[in-house]
C-alpha cells in the first residue's frame, strides 16, 4: 500500500446532562475520539448505556457490552489447535478476540494486523483498554491481506478475521477480497498442517460457507446468539481446518 493520509481528532469526554429520570439527570460521554481516512470516518463514543462503541462510516461495528462472538473467535480457535504458538489476527477492534487468546497460556505470540492506525493509537493511549502491553502480542499497522501474504508459509498455527461485518455487510467494499476464495488460499498456505482459521461476520453467508469448504478439508459453522442494544440476533464463526483428525 502506498503512503496513506489521516487526520486524527482525540477529544475529551463531553459531559452533556441526559433526560431526567426517576433517579435524577443521566450524563452521558457521547464522543471519545474521531479520525478519518481515505477509507472514511471512524468514532469512538460511549453510549447512553454506558457501552463503548466503536463506528465506521456510520456503520456500527462493535461495542464492549456483547463480545460473546469475538470471544468464540478465538476460542474456537484454540480448541483445534494442538500447539497455538504463532497466531495472526486480523483486526484490533476493541482487542477482545486479542485479550480471549492472550487467557491461553499456550499461545506464544500473536500478530494483529490492522489498517486503521489511529485505532492502535487510541489503544495505546488508554482510550480503550490496551491489549497491547502483552509482550505477546505486536501490531503490524497495514491491510491484512498483505501481512497473511507476507508470512512465511506454513508459519502459523491460526488465523482469525474479525476486519469487517462480514461479506455480505461491508464497511468497506475493499474488504470483500478477504473473504474471497484466492484469499482463503493464501491463507491455508501460510498456516501449518494441523492450523486453522477462523472468520467472523455479522449474518450467515452461504457463498463464505462455500468458500471455506472449497479450500479447507474440514468447514464449520458456529453461530452465536446475542443480545445487542436490547435485539436478540445472531452472528456466526466461520472456521476452516487442514487436519481431519
Amino acid at each position: 500500500m502506498g503512503p496513506r493520509l489521516h487526520r486524527q481528532h482525540l477529544r475529551l469526554p463531553l459531559l452533556r446532562l441526559g433526560p431526567l429520570t426517576g433517579q435524577g439527570l443521566v450524563l452521558t460521554l457521547p464522543e471519545l475520539a474521531r479520525t478519518v481516512s481515505e477509507r472514511g470516518e471512524v468514532v469512538l463514543r460511549r453510549r447512553d448505556d454506558g457501552a463503548l462503541e466503536l463506528r465506521v462510516n456510520g456503520v456500527f461495528v462493535m461495542d464492549d457490552r456483547e463480545t460473546s462472538s469475538e470471544e468464540l473467535l478465538a476460542s474456537a480457535a484454540l480448541a483445534s489447535v494442538r500447539r497455538p504458538d504463532r497466531v495472526l489476527v486480523g483486526g484490533l477492534g476493541l482487542g477482545y478476540t486479542v485479550r480471549a487468546l492472550l487467557a491461553d497460556d499456550r499461545v506464544g505470540s500473536i500478530t494483529v494486523a490492522e489498517i486503521e492506525p489511529d485505532l492502535v493509537a487510541w489503544m495505546r493511549s488508554g482510550l480503550v483498554p490496551s491489549v497491547l502491553d502483552d509482550p505477546r502480542v505486536s501490531v503490524e499497522v497495514g491491510d491484512v491481506q498483505v501481512v497473511v501474504a507476507a508470512s512465511p508459509d506454513a508459519s502459523l498455527d491460526a488465523i482469525l478475521l474479525d476486519v469487517d461485518n462480514g461479506p455480505d455487510f461491508l464497511v468497506y467494499n475493499e474488504n470483500s477480497a478477504i473473504y474471497a476464495p484466492s484469499f482463503l488460499e493464501v491463507c491455508r498456505s501460510k498456516l501449518r498442517p494441523d492450523g486453522v482459521l477462523t472468520v467472523w461476520s455479522s449474518s450467515a453467508s452461504s457463498a463464505l460457507e462455500d468458500a471455506v469448504a472449497e479450500v479447507f478439508e474440514v468447514a464449520a459453522v458456529m453461530p452465536v446468539p446475542v443480545r445487542l442494544q436490547g435485539r436478540d440476533e445472531l452472528y456466526y464463526v466461520y472456521q476452516g481446518s487442514l487436519s481431519t483428525d
